[in-house]
C-alpha cells in the first residue's frame, strides 16, 4: 500500500476508513510487481491497481467485503482456461493479494512517513495461524517499531530485524520467521513493504542529451541532479525538470555528495579533463550504475587514461561505455531512452534482447523481491 501512500495518507487524515488489497506474491508473468495496491473507501472510491485491469473488478469487490466485515482476506488469482467464468490473469501468471481494512492503528503513521519521504516499512502477516492474518508492525530505519504481530515479543523483534534489512536495501518482499522469533513454532510469513526516498540519478555534463535524460529520469522516479563546472550551461532555464543543478567540477561534487547502492551516475561530459578524475572516483563507489557517453574510440582512449590514473581492471569492468543499449538512437530523446533502458535492464537483470526473442517463457521472471520507488518505482 505504500506505493499509493500519499493519497491514502490524505484519506486517513480525513478519517475515512478504507480497505487495501496489496500484491504479496507473484508467480510467472504478472502485470504488476510486489507491493502494488488497490484501495477502496466507504463511498466506493478506488485508487491504485493490482493487475492493470485483469482482476480489478474482483479485487474491488474483495475490498468492499473486507471494508464491511473487517476480516482480512488473502486470495490468489491465476489463469483458468477450463472455466470461462473464472477471473484470472490472461498473461498466464498468478498473483496473491492480501486485503486488510485500515481505520486506525500504526498504518496511518506509516503512510504519513512514506508520504513525507521518510524511510519506513510495514511488516504484515500474510500467511500464518488463524486470527493473525493482516497483523502489522511499523518499522523504522533505526530498528524501532510500533504495533504487534500478536504472537509475542520474540516474533515482533525478529520481524523488525528482517524489515530493517529489507528497508536498508530499499526492497519489498516476503520473509518467514518462527512464532518465537525464528527458533521454533509455527512459521509466520511476513510481507514487508519498504518505502525509501527516491533513488538518485546524477547527470554530469549540461548538454542537450542531458536535458532529455533528466526528463526520462524524473519519469522513472529518480531524484535528478545535473552537475557541470560551466555556469553558463548549468542553469534552471536549460534544465527545468532537474531537482537540483550544481555548478562544480564533477569529481569534486561527487566526492562531497551522498550516494548509495541505488544511485546511477551518467557521465555525458565527453571531455577527458572532466571524465578521467570523475570516473576514477565513480568506479570505486558502491553505486548501482556508472555509464559514460562517447564512441568506441573515445572509450578506448578513456580506458587507457583511466588505467594510467590507477583504475584497476575490476573497477573498469563496471563502466558502461558507450552508454546505453543499442536501439539505433540518434536524437537526444532517443539516446536518453537507450540510457534509461540500460539502467532498467541492469537493475532487474534484463538481457536487452527483444521479448519475442527471449529464451525464458515468462515476460517477467519470478521476483524474490522488488525495488520500490520513493513510496512504492523504483525504485531503481
Amino acid at each position: 500500500m505504500l506505493e499509493i501512500a500519499e493519497e491514502l495518507h490524505r484519506w486517513a487524515g480525513q478519517g475515512r476508513p478504507f480497505a487495501v488489497a496489496t500484491v504479496v506474491e507473484v508467480g510467472g508473468s504478472a502485470p504488476r510487481q510486489l507491493g502494488a495496491a488497490l484501495a477502496v473507501d466507504g463511498a466506493g472510491t478506488a485508487i491504485g491497481s493490482v493487475s492493470g485491469g485483469c482482476v480489478e473488478g474482483a479485487v474491488y469487490e474483495l475490498c468492499r467485503q473486507v471494508l464491511d466485515d473487517g476480516r482480512p482476506v488473502r486470495e490468489r488469482f491465476g489463469y483458468h482456461p477450463e472455466d470461462a467464468f473464472a477471473v484470472g490473469l490472461t498473461c498466464g501468471g498468478s498473483l496473491d493479494v492480501l486485503v486488510t481494512r485500515v481505520d486506525g492503528g500504526v498504518v496511518p503513521e506509516g503512510l504519513a512517513a512514506a508520504a513525507a519521504g521518510r524511510p519506513v516499512a510495514l511488516a504484515r502477516i500474510s500467511d500464518g495461524p488463524a486470527g493473525l492474518l493482516g497483523r502489522v508492525l511499523l518499522v523504522r530505519a533505526d530498528g524501532s517499531f510500533e504495533g504487534s504481530l500478536g504472537a509475542g515479543p520474540g516474533p515482533d523483534r525478529a520481524a523488525a530485524d528482517e524489515a530493517v534489512a529489507l528497508l536498508d536495501a530499499g526492497r519489498t518482499g516476503s520473509v518467514v520467521i518462527g512464532e518465537d522469533g525464528g527458533r521454533c513454532g509455527r512459521p509466520l510469513t511476513l510481507f514487508v513493504e519498504s518505502s525509501v526516498p527516491a533513488p538518485r540519478m546524477i547527470v554530469f555534463g549540461a548538454i542537450d542529451f542531458a536535458s532529455a535524460l533528466v526528463r526520462v529520469g524524473r519519469f522513472l522516479g529518480y531524484r535528478v541532479t545535473v552537475c557541470d563546472a560551466r555556469p553558463v550551461f548549468a542553469t534552471p532555464a536549460r534544465f527545468p525538470d532537474a531537482d537540483e543543478i550544481v555548478v562544480e567540477w564533477p569529481h569534486r561534487y561527487l566526492a562531497a555528495t551522498e550516494v548509495d547502492a541505488r544511485t546511477v551516475l551518467c557521465v555525458l561530459t565527453h571531455d577527458h579533463k572532466f571524465d578521467v578524475p570523475l570516473l576514477a572516483l565513480a568506479l570505486t563507489l558502491p553505486v548501482a550504475y556508472v555509464g559514460a557517453m562517447g564512441s568506441r574510440r573515445t572509450h578506448r582512449d578513456r580506458a587507457r587514461r583511466l588505467r594510467e590514473a590507477g583504475v584497476s581492471e575490476a573497477e573498469l569492468s563496471r563502466l558502461r561505455s558507450p552508454i546505453g543499449l543499442d536501439l539505433g538512437a540518434r536524437t537526444p530523446q532517443e539516446t536518453a531512452l537507450s540510457i534509461a533502458a540500460e539502467i532498467i535492464a541492469d537493475r532487474h537483470g534484463g538481457t536487452g534482447v527483444p521479448l519475442s526473442a527471449a529464451a525464458h517463457p515468462a515476460i517477467h521472471p519470478p521476483p524474490c523481491a522488488s525495488v520500490p520507488s520513493s513510496a512504492g518505482p523504483p525504485p531503481g
